[in-house]
């Protein structure tokens, strides 16, 4: 009788083992099928993009032109549309479930994008291929001069490019056509003077023209023979297709598409406009913050960055009214270097000097450099790298009238170090899928940039009472963005009252508050993201602080943050709360 009740207990377990066993072998096989297929998905969408030569929400100024370029006619956009769709149908087949912990990030990012990608379409997007700051045009000759040409295929493959721009800019004019006929245009007081960022790239000799650089740099192997040939092919693409092209949209600016601008600067001015900037607010900032919401936290941050501006004032002794303040700092010759080789020797030693601080703040750093550049076209800005082959470039002006020294500091640590060179050159040196090395949120990398200007301060810079007044000028400036973009586009403001407000409550000169406020109109949204994703990082910081006490160490948290690469709002706040819970248990 026992024997038998042993004997049924041991086949009863073995039993059980082998169907544990065999739902551990489902379950595992289902772990790498669903792993494989989402693998091969990320890769069939990747070589699409490849081919497409079109980046799903990239930084713009990372866009190279290397051999065809993208194809902007109607039955690209319809063609990608489709694919899209495809994508998300797949998408949806593979349970995230059955994924690995990294796997599943890359699923609930990729299904982000291409459903924000499946929205963009529905939206005007496309009939504003320029903004105030910039262009296809723009983009195509600024970028050869940052980048790598270093065999005969770099070479080749721009000549391609060269060769294709007359059909590339016609298809940008063609979107601004279709714009014209659905009202979405640019406000005529903003553009009324941008035709110079075309004529200034119609040269009569190849020579003088800014695509000719890589020309002008041939690499070291290079016969005489070789240089020859593709200096002379390349004088003769600029001349007889290029320079006609930019020509063309000349023409085409000056005679049609102005001649239907846009009368009042809010896109809400148009049919539809509401919609799109409602649109533009959720793909800018990556929440669901509405207008209304955006505007009133705008209006808080600027009465509270007021009030330390004025403890700052009070502090280095000025007795005088704010706007005599503001004067002051725009006048005297203390804030002013002498030349443009005193800016950037001061720049360069603000940066190196970060540097150094790194390893305080920072576990992980990237192996990418940057560089310096002082003839900024359009104010400081970072180009990132296109491989690692390239260094990022720190754009900024280098005229001193230009470029007050009680700035620098803050301008310096948001687009470099720790700002926008640390954290672009770390996402692209992850190991994670393709497309989230080059993946940029603007809410993400812009509030990067802003928490990078705060972080300073912590690491030893603004000793100077003026260089920290210059930080809180930049903070106040974020904020005031919030209040004036929310104001032009959902509330009925005009131009001259965003002028008015922003001049109040910065210290910028009177065309360079003349000349955000047009920025501002021409690109809806994206001004929200600096203010919004710095204060969503500096919530998240405060989290953890209260929630590790002495045990949080903000190197971690900081490798959080930039671990990942972009991330949307909400996924960066599940990351770093996933992270708090994994700490929080680890101490128990």
């Amino acid at each position: 009788m026992k024997h038998s009740t042993l004997l049924a207990r041991t086949s009863s377990a073995l039993a059980k083992t082998l169907r544990t066993l065999t739902l551990l072998t489902i379950s595992s096989a289902a772990w790498a099928g669903a792993n494989e297929d989402f693998s091969a998905l990320l890769d069939t969408h990747w070589q699409a993009a490849k081919k497409e030569k079109i980046f799903f929400r990239t930084d713009p100024d990372g866009w190279k032109p290397q051999g065809k370029l993208a194809d902007f006619s109607p039955q690209g956009f319809a063609r990608r549309e489709a694919f899209n769709q495809r994508m998300l149908d797949a998408l949806n087949a593979i349970d995230m479930t059955q994924l690995g912990t990294e796997q599943q990030v890359s699923y609930r990012l990729f299904k982000y994008e291409r459903e924000t990608e499946a929205n963009s379409y529905q939206f005007q997007d496309r009939y504003f291929p320029i903004n105030f700051l910039s262009g296809w045009h723009t983009y195509f000759a600024e970028a050869p001069a940052n980048m790598a040409f270093q065999n005969s295929q770099d070479y080749d493959q721009y000549l391609v490019s060269l060769a294709d721009y007359p059909r590339f800019n016609q298809e940008n004019i063609d979107l601004l056509a279709q714009g014209v006929k659905n009202g979405f245009v640019q406000h005529c007081e903003t553009f009324k003077n941008y035709q110079q960022s075309i004529a200034t790239h119609i040269v009569d000799t190849p020579e003088d023209s800014a695509l000719y650089e890589p020309f002008t740099r041939f690499p070291g192997q290079f016969s005489p023979a070789q240089k020859a040939q593709y200096a002379k092919k390349g004088a003769e693409l600029i001349k007889q297709a290029v320079v006609p092209a930019y020509v063309h949209f000349y023409d085409y600016f000056v005679n049609d598409y102005m001649t239907h601008c846009r009368k009042e600067p809010g896109i809400s001015s148009v049919k539809g406009g509401a919609e799109y900037y409602a649109y533009a607010v959720n793909y800018y900032t990556t929440t669901e913050l509405t207008p209304k919401q955006i505007h009133q936290l705008g209006l808080d941050e600027v009465e509270r960055i007021d009030k330390e501006m004025q403890a700052n004032i009070k502090q280095v002794g000025f007795d005088g009214s704010n706007s005599e303040f503001l004067q002051f700092l725009a006048t005297d010759p203390q804030f002013y270097a002498q030349d443009r080789q005193d800016v950037m020797e001061k720049t360069a030693f603000i940066t190196q000097k970060m540097y150094g601080k790194l390893p305080s703040f920072f576990a992980t750093l990237p192996r990418n450099t940057f560089t310096i550049n002082g003839s900024a076209s359009r104010g400081a800005f970072y180009m990132p790298p296109p491989d690692t082959r390239t260094p990022g470039t720190y754009f900024l002006t280098s005229d001193p009238a230009q470029q007050p020294l009680y700035n620098l500091e803050a301008l310096s640590l948001h687009e470099a170090v720790p700002g926008h060179h640390l954290q672009n050159t770390i996402a692209m040196e992850l190991d994670v899928p393709e497309f989230r090395r080059t993946l940029s949120h603007s809410a993400f990398t812009e509030g990067w940039g802003l928490y990078s200007e705060r972080l300073g301060k912590e690491a030893g810079f603004y000793q100077d009472p003026y260089s920290d007044f210059g930080r809180l000028g930049y903070e106040m400036w974020r904020a005031v963005r919030l209040v004036v973009d929310t104001g032009i586009h959902a509330f009925g403001w005009s131009r001259q009252q965003a002028i008015d407000y922003l001049g109040s409550h910065t210290a910028l000169t009177e065309k360079s508050t003349a000349d955000q406020i047009d920025r501002y109109i021409s690109w809806p949204g994206q001004a929200l993201s600096y203010k919004i994703g710095e204060l969503k990082i500096r919530e998240l910081r405060s989290k953890a602080e209260h929630s590790l006490n002495d045990k949080f160490d903000i190197r971690q948290f900081h490798d959080v943050i930039l671990g990942q690469g972009s991330l949307p709002m909400d996924v960066l706040e599940d990351t770093v709360n996933l992270w708090i819970e994994t700490q929080q248990k680890h101490d128990e």
